[in-house]
C-alpha cells in the first residue's frame, strides 16, 4: 500500500490524545496506590456507565474493527450473524443474570472465584491454578499480536524511515514493532500508574474520539451513496439478513474475485453454521466470562445490580456507533473499489480485504483532521484493549501468585510495587513474543485454542450442578485440550473451520467433568453453602438449598430460570437489531432500518418490564 503522510493537524490530534493519556496516568497515581483493591478494581467505586464506556471502549479494537468491515463489504447483512464466533451475545447472558452472580462473590480475579466455588481440596487448587495460567497465556497472546497489527496499521500512515531518517538502520519486517513498543509505552504508562482508574478514564476519552469519527465517516459514506448505483452492483441478497440452507451471494462484474473469499471462509453453508454458531454460542455464554478484562471490568462494579447495568449497556453503548463506522467504511470501499483496488492486493495479487479500512482512510474523501481524529481513536482502541488485558494479567500474578503463596501480608506500598514489576514483565514477555511472532504464533494459538475448546463444559456446571467439584473441573479442562490439541494435527481437518469439530471437544471436556467429578468426593459442604447463599444461582441445588433453608429460613430461592432465559432471547434479538439497524441506515434502506429501529423499540419495552424493573443485588 502507498504511504500517505498526515497533515499538520492529524498529527496535532494524535499527539493531544496521547498527551491527555499521559495526563491521567500522573493525575490518578495516588488514588490507584492506595491498595490492591484500588489498583486492580478502582476501589469498586465506577459507576456502572463509566465501567460500560470503558468496556465497550475495550472492545472497540483496531483488528476486530478492520476484520468486521471486511466482512461487511463481502457479506453485506448476513454478516450480523458471523461475530456470533466470538460470541458477542455472551454480553447478553451477563446483562441479564451472570455479571449479578459472579460480582456477589466479592472476588477480585476469576482465579480467586474459584476458591470461592471449590473450597481448598487439591482439585481446588489445580483448578485454581488451570486458571491462573489460562488468563496469563490468554493475556500474553492478546498483547504480543495485539501491539504488531497496530504497528502494521500506523506504518501505512506515518513511514517510519521517511519521518525519521535516522532510524534508516531497522529492518523493514521490524518497523511495525518500533511503531508498536512506541505506542506500547504509552498504554503502558498509565495502566501503570493508574491502574484501573486510568484505564476507565482513558476509555471514556477513546469512546468519545470513536463516537465522532464513527458518526463522520458514516455522514461521508451517505453523502456519497447512489441508492441506486449502489444496488446494482451488489449480489441479490446482500441486504437481506434473511438466509436459506446456503449463503445465496454471487458477486458479477468486476466484484466477482469477492466469490473467492466466501469460498475460503467456508460459509456458504449458511445454515449449518449459523446453527453451529448459535449453539457454541449459547454454550459458551452460559458458561460465562473468561477471566480476561471483561470479567475485571464486572468485579469492579459497586454492587450486582450495577454489575447488570454494565453489561447491558455496553450493548447499547458500542453496537450503534461501531456499526456505524464499519458500515460507512463498507460502503466507502465499495464505492471506491476502482481507485483503491491496487492498494488492497497483497504480494501475491490476491485481495486483502483488511487493507480496505487503512485504503479508505488514506483516500482524500476521508479530510484532514477526521484522519488525526479515525487514527487517535484506532490508536485509542489498541491502548485501551491492551490497557486492560495487562491490568486482568496483572490481577492473576499479583493476586493469585504473589500475595497467596508469597506475601500474604503484603503493604499496600508492597503491593504497588508488585503491580508495577508484573507490569513491566509482562509487557517485555509480549514484546518479546511479538518480535518472534512467527515462531511462537503457531504454539501460542495452540495453546490458547485448546483451552478455549475446553473451557465451556467445566464452566456451565460450576454455576447450575451442585455435585460438580474442583476435580471434576480440572478433568474437564484437561480432558477438552486432548481433541482440540490433536484435532488440528488430523489429514482431515485440513481446511475445516475449528467450529465444525467443535462438538467432539464439548464431548471429551464433558466426560472428563463427569469423570472428575464423580471420581472424587463432593466439595466441602460448608463451602458449598457459603457460595449458593451468597450466589443465589438456579440449577440443580437441591440439597445445599435444603442446608440454607434449614439455617435461615428466609432465605429465598431463586427461581426466575425461566424469565432470565426468555430475556435472554428478547436481548438477542434486541443486540442484532440494534447492529442490523445503522448498517441498514447507512447503505438508505430507510425502511429496513424503521424495521430494526421498531424492533429495538418492542424488545427494550420487555426487557425493561421483564429485566430491569426486576433487578436486585
Amino acid at each position: 500500500m502507498s504511504h500517505s503522510f498526515l497533515s499538520l493537524i492529524d498529527l496535532s490530534i494524535i499527539v493531544l490524545y496521547l498527551g491527555v493519556l499521559i495526563y491521567i496516568g500522573i493525575h490518578l497515581k495516588r488514588r490507584a496506590s492506595r491498595n490492591l483493591e484500588s489498583y486492580l478494581l478502582g476501589g469498586k467505586s465506577i459507576p456502572w456507565y463509566m465501567l460500560g464506556l470503558s468496556n465497550a471502549s475495550g472492545m472497540f479494537d483496531i483488528s476486530g474493527t478492520v476484520w468486521l468491515v471486511a466482512i461487511t463489504v463481502v457479506y453485506g447483512l448476513k454478516s450480523i450473524y458471523i461475530p456470533w464466533l466470538w460470541p458477542v451475545f455472551n454480553q447478553i447472558f451477563l446483562m441479564v443474570y451472570l455479571s449479578a452472580w459472579l460480582r456477589r462473590s466479592g472476588c477480585t480475579t476469576g482465579a480467586e472465584w474459584i476458591g470461592f466455588r471449590f473450597g481448598r481440596d487439591r482439585g481446588a487448587v489445580t483448578s485454581h491454578w488451570i486458571v491462573v495460567v489460562f488468563a496469563i497465556l490468554v493475556g500474553l497472546s492478546m498483547l504480543a499480536y495485539g501491539f504488531i497489527g497496530m504497528g502494521k496499521f500506523i506504518e501505512i500512515f506515518l513511514p517510519l524511515k521517511e519521518v525519521f531518517p535516522f532510524m534508516g538502520f531497522v529492518p523493514d519486517a521490524y518497523v511495525p514493532h518500533v511503531w508498536g513498543i512506541t505506542f506500547t509505552l504509552f498504554a503502558v504508562f498509565y495502566a501503570l500508574l493508574g491502574g484501573m482508574m486510568s484505564i476507565v478514564w482513558a476509555d471514556v476519552a477513546q469512546y468519545l474520539i470513536m463516537a465522532l469519527a464513527g458518526v463522520a465517516v458514516a455522514v461521508i459514506a451517505m453523502l456519497h451513496l447512489d441508492a441506486a448505483d449502489f444496488s446494482s452492483w451488489l449480489p441479490s441478497g446482500w441486504y437481506s439478513a434473511g438466509f436459506g440452507p446456503t449463503l445465496g451471494l454471487e458477486w458479477q462484474g468486476k466484484f466477482a474475485e469477492f466469490n473467492d473469499k466466501i469460498a475460503s471462509d467456508g460459509y456458504r453453508l449458511f445454515s449449518l453454521f449459523f446453527g453451529m454458531v448459535l449453539l457454541k454460542g449459547v454454550l459458551s455464554s452460559v458458561a460465562g466470562p473468561a477471566p480476561t478484562y471483561d470479567m475485571q471490568k464486572i468485579l469492579s462494579t459497586r454492587s450486582p445490580r450495577e454489575a447488570a447495568l454494565m453489561s447491558g449497556s455496553v450493548t447499547v453503548i458500542l453496537m450503534p456507533v461501531r456499526y456505524l463506522m464499519i458500515a460507512g467504511f463498507a460502503v466507502l470501499g465499495l464505492i471506491l473499489f476502482d481507485q483503491i483496488e491496487g492498494q488492497i492486493r497483497n504480494a501475491s495479487g490476491a485481495i486483502d480485504f483488511e487493507l480496505v479500512l487503512p485504503a479508505v482512510v488514506n483516500h482524500p474523501w476521508i479530510p484532514a483532521g477526521l484522519t488525526g481524529l479515525i487514527l487517535a481513536g484506532l490508536l485509542a482502541a489498541f491502548m485501551s484493549t491492551f490497557a486492560g488485558t495487562l491490568n486482568a494479567v496483572q490481577a492473576y500474578i499479583v493476586n493469585d501468585i504473589y500475595i497467596k503463596y508469597f506475601k500474604q501480608d503484603a503493604t499496600p506500598r508492597q503491593a504497588s510495587r508488585a503491580n508495577h514489576v508484573a507490569g513491566l514483565l509482562i509487557v517485555a514477555v509480549s514484546i518479546c513474543f511479538g518480535v518472534l511472532a512467527e515462531d511462537v504464533n503457531s504454539v501460542l494459538q495452540w495453546v490458547t485454542g485448546a483451552l478455549y475448546g475446553s473451557y465451556i463444559a467445566a464452566n456451565i456446571l460450576k454455576w447450575h450442578w451442585w455435585r460438580f467439584n474442583g476435580r471434576g473441573f480440572a478433568w474437564g479442562m484437561a480432558a477438552g485440550m486432548v481433541p482440540a490439541l490433536v484435532i488440528p494435527l488430523l489429514p482431515w481437518s485440513d481446511g475445516v473451520l475449528p467450529l465444525y469439530y467443535f462438538p467432539i471437544i464439548l464431548l471429551f471436556s464433558a466426560g472428563g467433568c463427569l469423570w472428575g467429578t464423580l471420581s472424587a468426593p463432593p466439595t466441602d459442604m460448608e463451602v458449598l453453602k457459603n457460595f449458593y447463599a451468597k450466589t443465589r444461582p438456579w440449577g440443580w441445588w437441591g440439597p445445599v438449598h435444603e442446608l440454607v433453608a434449614a439455617e435461615n429460613p428466609g432465605f429465598r430461592k431463586n427461581t426466575s430460570a425461566a424469565r432470565d432465559l426468555t430475556n435472554v432471547a428478547v436481548g438477542i434479538v434486541w443486540q442484532t437489531a440494534l447492529v442490523a439497524a445503522p448498517i441498514y441506515l447507512v447503505v438508505k434502506q430507510f425502511l429496513a432500518a424503521g424495521v430494526a429501529a421498531a424492533l429495538v423499540a418492542v424488545t427494550t419495552v420487555v426487557l425493561k418490564r421483564n429485566w430491569y424493573d426486576k433487578l436486585e443485588d
